[in-house]
């Protein structure tokens, strides 16, 4: 690897040289997952009282259930244990101060063409939400097998607030 990665590598031995997670299984030992943003203010261990093992961390921009994110659930809830799923946005996130067509116009000004891409952009986080949460209920390969919550992340004063209420949806 080239400099640009030397920070990285630098903090890694250090962080190696009391690492304590080798006991830990690939299961999420509190049979959660949950779906966030990549947005870097965001602890998802941190401001749910998990510890590292307790859950699976699905993360892109702006929280979205995904094509990918449902291939993912179905892995974390057939073969890790997850039985859970809390889908976790946050306030000021940029997917919600543009449009896809805002995203498109600024990569084809650097001579990039990505209108194959769909970004999932939230105009209206409350209904994208709620909307992601339908997702995942009805996908015939989760419904009725994993508990379904979705609640906001403030990125201001660390609070959730439920979207809705965060209740057992699957069978006992």
């Amino acid at each position: 690897m080239n400099g640009a990665f030397d920070d990285l590598l630098s903090a890694n031995e250090t962080y190696s040289a009391t690492f304590t997670g080798s006991g830990l299984t690939g299961t999420a030992a509190r049979g959660l997952a949950v779906v966030t943003c990549m947005d870097s203010r965001i602890d998802p261990l941190g401001l749910l009282g998990l510890k590292p093992g307790d859950a699976k961390i699905l993360r892109n921009a702006g929280a979205r259930v995904t094509d990918d994110v449902l291939r993912t659930l179905v892995v974390a809830v057939f073969v890790l244990g997850v039985n859970r799923v809390l889908v976790m946005p946050h306030t000021d996130c940029g997917m919600t101060k543009v449009t896809d067509d805002d995203i498109h116009d600024l990569a084809l000004a650097q001579g990039v063409d990505t209108r194959s891409l769909d970004f999932h952009t939230v105009p209206d986080q409350n209904a994208a939400l709620r909307h992601d949460l339908i997702r995942i209920r009805t996908s015939p390969f989760l419904d009725g097998v994993v508990s379904v919550g979705g609640a906001i992340y403030d990125v201001r004063t660390g609070k959730l607030t439920p979207i809705e209420e965060l209740r057992r949806d699957a069978a006992a």
